[in-house]
């Protein structure tokens, strides 16, 4: 297994293009969730990040970092169907909370990873400003989506969030397709 450079760019573009898009549904989703739940899940991902630094020298193989980031992004294609399914329920909150509390469980490791595994600065650069340009795609796509809702008369911040996931899901079947491509075993000619 090896990690082809362009394939992995359009992957972490589009993989903050979902982030950008998704950052300020959570504040409606989140709603209805109690402010001590915040603070429980500060101390489950403090507790996780510290475990997950415990075995990194276990988890520094390529083959280990396509398969928490192809977890990582499992998660995130489960939550959203979740949301989608259960869009109205405490329980959903809580469920979309934990979904990205475990996530950035992961985030701290796949951060160290593509730092080892890209280990050129010219390739550190070209990977964060393609995050950067895909985060404010989705920040900007997320503005438009809303706006051109309220333009048809869907004002309810639940039913925006509601129809932006729907969006999300097809984004995140292909963030995964972008992941498989970036990691596959032979590079096409």
């Amino acid at each position: 297994m090896k990690l082809h450079f362009r394939p992995y760019i359009r992957y972490k573009f589009f993989n903050s293009l979902f982030t950008g898009a998704v950052g300020g549904s959570v504040f409606t989703i989140y709603g209805a969730l109690n402010p001590s739940t915040f603070s429980v899940g500060g101390i489950i991902l403090a507790l996780g990040l510290m475990g997950m630094a415990y075995i990194y020298h276990y988890l520094m193989e390529i083959k280990y970092f396509f398969l928490i980031s192809l977890g990582a992004e499992m998660i995130m294609l489960l939550m959203i169907g979740f949301f989608l399914l259960f869009p109205q329920y405490q329980m959903t909150a809580l469920i979309v909370y934990g979904a990205y509390q475990l996530s950035f469980i992961f985030g701290g490791y796949l951060v160290r990873s593509e730092t080892h595994f890209a280990r050129k600065a010219r390739m550190m650069g070209w990977i964060d400003i393609a995050k950067q340009q895909g985060y404010l795609a989705g920040l900007l796509a997320s503005w438009l989506f809303y706006k051109g809702l309220e333009y048809y008369g869907i004002l309810a911040a639940t039913s925006q969030v509601y129809w932006l996931h729907v969006v999300l899901i097809i984004l995140e079947l292909a963030i995964i397709l972008f992941l498989l491509v970036a990691f596959r075993s032979k590079q096409r000619a």
